[in-house]
């Protein structure tokens, strides 16, 4: 999960991924709309941290969703300003 949730203007997202493979983070708006890639490409097995910065996005909540591999990771946080 990201943190702080909910968050202004920027939060923190950690995951971990158990193999190395090619690794995408995006961010969504809740109708599906790309808003932002964050990473894109391939990481090694491990645990990682990626700062999100939401200035000049209006309040709401957002998904954030991790690929890596063949798995994929949803999950939602929400922008209050």
């Amino acid at each position: 999960q990201n943190f702080p949730n909910p968050f202004n203007p920027t939060t923190n997202i950690s995951y971990a991924i158990p193999a190395s493979s090619y690794v995408t983070l995006e961010i969504l708006s809740t109708s599906g709309q790309l808003i932002k890639t964050l990473v894109s490409k391939n990481q090694e097995a491990g645990t990682y941290r990626v700062n999100f910065n939401a200035t000049g996005l209006p309040s709401g909540i957002y998904i954030y969703r991790v690929t890596a591999g063949e798995i994929t990771l949803q999950k939602k946080m929400l922008l209050l300003k």
